[in-house]
């Protein structure tokens, strides 16, 4: 064979290869410039509006959906439980009684309500401080997995309530038993995802400061004997209202007093 041809036919070769991979260099680096500058868009646009929001959190990039049941109290959970009168309501409810009102300080601070929680109800240590609420004289603590909260679950949650002193009378418990992951890891939105969402849905109104970032849990399916968890951004703004959005899915969700609504 006539080496002069093969040399020929090796250069061309491969000056067809390094056509290509220019051909794919430049693909990748317009992505990604259109991705910066798509992040850079949004920044901008949130500038514009006057939104604020402080250091977000930096955590794994992955997380996976969660089953649980509601737990059914029985009378080895009440025996448990001292200074207090306690009746089992309709299996998944405990309502109990104090015998003596336990006082707070009139300058609230959730640590303190947060210790009572811990040392006087069952599972106590797995229950977050959510909010007080002077109109009702009642304090909500949500249950919590892995440090992540699950947001406004009925299933999960203890109620105290207080009496014209601010002292503690009496609360409400529900349980979410048997907790497990249902999936392998998948990754998740990042949390500024979540807020161009609520920007891109016309919920971040102009100057709105968003007052905190937090990854949690809600109810994605719910039915009569478990539930289905999926990892959730919540995201306060002027620390009053809350929202939140799918991390997996990118859906909003809205809660009513059953279950929880996905809207696009």
């Amino acid at each position: 064979m006539d080496w002069s041809k093969i040399k020929t036919i090796f250069i061309i070769s491969f000056l067809i290869l390094d056509l290509y991979l220019m051909y794919q260099f430049l693909l990748i680096r317009d992505a990604n410039k259109y991705k910066y500058v798509s992040e850079v868009s949004l920044e901008y646009k949130l500038k514009t509006d006057e939104i604020t929001f402080g250091e977000l959190p930096k955590m794994n990039s992955t997380d996976m959906y969660l089953t649980a049941k509601p737990k059914e109290f029985n009378d080895k959970d009440i025996e448990k439980l001292k200074d207090q009168s306690t009746t089992v309501i309709e299996k998944t409810m405990l309502h109990s009684v104090l015998d003596k009102p336990v006082s707070l300080n009139h300058n609230f601070d959730a640590a303190e309500a947060q210790n009572f929680v811990k040392t006087s109800i069952l599972f106590g240590e797995q229950y977050g401080f959510w909010e007080m609420d002077e109109d009702s004289r009642t304090i909500t603590f949500y249950q919590e997995f892995d440090n992540k909260m699950f947001y406004e679950n009925i299933s999960g949650k203890v109620i105290l309530f207080l009496n014209d002193k601010l002292e503690i009378t009496s609360y409400e418990q529900t349980y979410l038993d048997e907790i497990d992951n249902l999936t392998e890891k998948e990754e998740i939105l990042s949390p500024i995802k979540g807020i161009e969402t609520l920007y891109q849905k016309g919920l971040l109104k102009p100057k709105s400061k968003i007052t905190s970032v937090e990854l949690g849990y809600s109810t994605l399916v719910q039915l009569a004997a478990s539930q289905v968890l999926t990892p959730t951004w919540h995201i306060v703004v002027e620390d009053k209202d809350h929202l939140y959005v799918n991390a997996f899915e990118g859906q909003i969700i809205q809660f009513n007093k059953d279950e929880n609504n996905k809207v696009e």
